[in-house]
C-alpha cells in the first residue's frame, strides 16, 4: 500500500444546542475551514490564512495539531512531521464550531495519514473525547443535523430530519464570547419544572424540523437550561430577537456558546429577517454579517 504524502480536509461549521438541545443535538452549515497536511522533513510548520488567521497558534499548541497527534497516540505510532496549512473560513470564538473543525479535521488528517486504521466511529469517539461534549464534533464529521446520547455500549448517534423549507440564518457579530465564560454563567443544578420544560420543547423542536409546523417551532425554541443565563452575554440580544421575529422568524436562539445568534425561518421572510437582525445590531453600533447558511449534508471531506 502507498505511503499517502498529503491529505486535505474539508471541514463544516456547526450550530450546536438549538435551544432546549443543550449539548447533545447540533447541524452542520455549508460554512467550512480547510486543513491541509504534508510529510515532510522539517519539524512542524504551520501556516494560517484566512479571516483572524493572526489569532491562530503556529506551534505544538495548535488543537488541530494536537488531535492529529492524539490519533497517533491512540495507534501507538510516532506521528509524522507534517506541513499544516490552514484556509479558515469559520469565525473564532463565534460559536460556530471552530475548535471542533480543528479537532475533526486533525483527527481525520492523522487517519488517512496513517492508512485508516479507525473506522469513523472511533474518531467520533476520540472527537467526542477531546471536545468533551458531541454537539459539534459529531455533525462536524458526519453533517446533517445530529442528535448524540450515551448507552451502556457507547455513543448512539441519531440523524434528525431538518425539513427543506426551514433557512437557517446565522448572525455573527464582529465580537468574540469563549466557551469557558459561556459556561461559568450556568447553573450546577435546575429545577425539576425547568428540566419538564426542556424535556416538552425538545421534543417538539424535533418534530418541529422534521414537518415544517410553524406553531410547533415557534414554541419548541425557548430553552430554560442555558439561553436565559446567557443572553446577557450577548449585547443586544433582546434588541436583536425582537426584530428578527417581527421580521417572520421563527424563533431566534443562541448558536453553540454563542454570540452568533441562529434564526429559523422560511423563504419569505429571509430576506426580512436578514436585514432586521443586521439594522437592529447596526444601531448599537455593532458589526456584524447576517446571512443564510443552509444545512451541510457532507461533514468531513477528504479533498
Amino acid at each position: 500500500m502507498p505511503v499517502i504524502s498529503t491529505v486535505t480536509v474539508k471541514v463544516p461549521a456547526t450550530t450546536a444546542n438549538l435551544g432546549p438541545g443543550f449539548d447533545c443535538i447540533g447541524a452542520a452549515l455549508r460554512l467550512y475551514n480547510q486543513f491541509q497536511f504534508t510529510r515532510h522533513n522539517d519539524g512542524l510548520i504551520i501556516q494560517v490564512s484566512g479571516t483572524e488567521a493572526e489569532k491562530v497558534q503556529k506551534d505544538e499548541s495548535n488543537l488541530l495539531y494536537q488531535a492529529f497527534v492524539k490519533l497517533y497516540e491512540y495507534i501507538q505510532q510516532t506521528p509524522p512531521a507534517v506541513k499544516i496549512e490552514i484556509k479558515l473560513g469559520v469565525p473564532l470564538a463565534r460559536g460556530l464550531g471552530s475548535s471542533a473543525t480543528a479537532i475533526v479535521g486533525g483527527l481525520v488528517a492523522a487517519n488517512e495519514l496513517a492508512g485508516s486504521p479507525l473506522s469513523d466511529l472511533q474518531v467520533m469517539e476520540l472527537a467526542i473525547a477531546m471536545e468533551g461534549h458531541p454537539d459539534n464534533v459529531v455533525p462536524a464529521l458526519l453533517g446533517g443535523c445530529r442528535l448524540a446520547a450515551t448507552s451502556s455500549r457507547g455513543w448512539e448517534i441519531c440523524e434528525i430530519t431538518w425539513h427543506r423549507h426551514i433557512l437557517p440564518v446565522l448572525a455573527i457579530p464582529d465580537f468574540e464570547l469563549s466557551t469557558s465564560e459561556a459556561r461559568r454563567v450556568l447553573p450546577t443544578e435546575v429545577s425539576r419544572a425547568d428540566a419538564i420544560f426542556n424535556t416538552a420543547h425538545f421534543g417538539l423542536l424535533l418534530r418541529g424540523l422534521a414537518t415544517n409546523r410553524e406553531e410547533w417551532l415557534r414554541a419548541a425554541l425557548e430553552d430554560r437550561l442555558h439561553q436565559p443565563y446567557r443572553q446577557a452575554l450577548i449585547p443586544g440580544y433582546d434588541e436583536v430577537n425582537a426584530a428578527a421575529m417581527a421580521a417572520g422568524a421563527y424563533g431566534m436562539v443562541i448558536s453553540g456558546a454563542g454570540p452568533t445568534l441562529l434564526a429559523l425561518t422560511d423563504e419569505l421572510h429571509r430576506q426580512a429577517v436578514i436585514t432586521a437582525i443586521a439594522d437592529a445590531w447596526k444601531q448599537m453600533g455593532i458589526k456584524s454579517v447576517v446571512r443564510l447558511l443552509p444545512i451541510d449534508v457532507q461533514g468531513a471531506t477528504i479533498l
